[in-house]
């Protein structure tokens, strides 16, 4: 496969997933694969390679004869992604704060940087430089397996996290906790970076289980 093919399907995978992560395409309804290909002005075989992709990112489903679907979110979804995550992340992020080199420290401050920035764009945006926020304050602690899952768990996390930012305020609030969460990693302080992420985890999905719950009623 050339070059320009495979470039071209990783922006088709871009453009696709920001569509599901801010719900532009709908759960659950067949993907017409003609109808978007022609939206995107590519072939369908570049569609085709994104759409796996994205089927095993856990974005996507796909049935016989049918096609792919938009995985729909869920309460029991979010309970399981989110609490993975204060079983991992927390820990991985303090063990990591207290051996980062230097290096590691200027992505870490880069990323957040991005995120910041990005509080201004698309929500879809957003989403993105929040995984690589995490992942960040993560990978330093040289642990691949733990950095796979915790990277893994927030590409997952990512049509919550534009949920848990539409209501007012909440990207505000965000802001906030990013910022204690970069200044505690960044002061090396393990037991306050553990506390501050675990809290920062649960009250997130302690918003979504509110608008889930409004949802159901």
């Amino acid at each position: 496969m050339s070059i320009v093919i495979r470039t071209l399907s990783e922006r088709v995978f871009e453009i696709v997933r920001d569509q599901i992560v801010t719900g532009t395409l709908p759960e659950e309804v067949p993907i017409r694969q003609d109808a978007l290909a022609r939206d995107l002005g590519v072939s369908k075989i570049p569609l085709r390679e994104a759409l796996a992709r994205l089927e095993q990112e856990g974005l996507l489903t796909s049935q016989a004869n049918r096609g792919y679907f938009v995985r729909g979110m869920s309460a029991t979804e979010v309970d399981e992604i989110y609490e993975l995550r204060l079983g991992i992340e927390p820990r991985a992020a303090a063990h990591a704060s207290t051996i980062a080199t230097e290096t590691d420290r200027a992505v870490a401050m880069a990323a957040f940087e991005a995120l910041d920035r990005a509080a201004n764009d698309s929500l879809g945006d957003v989403a993105v430089r929040n995984r690589e926020f995490h992942t960040a304050l993560v990978r330093p602690g040289g642990r691949l397996l733990t950095t796979q899952m915790v990277e893994r768990l927030s590409i997952l996390a990512e049509r919550y996290v534009v949920a848990h930012l539409q209501p007012a305020g909440r990207n505000a609030r965000a802001h906030v906790e990013h910022k204690k969460l970069i200044d505690a990693w960044m002061a090396r302080d393990a037991a306050l970076l553990d506390r501050l992420m675990a809290e920062h985890i649960r009250g997130t999905l302690y918003d979504l289980h509110a608008q889930f719950g409004a949802r159901a009623g």
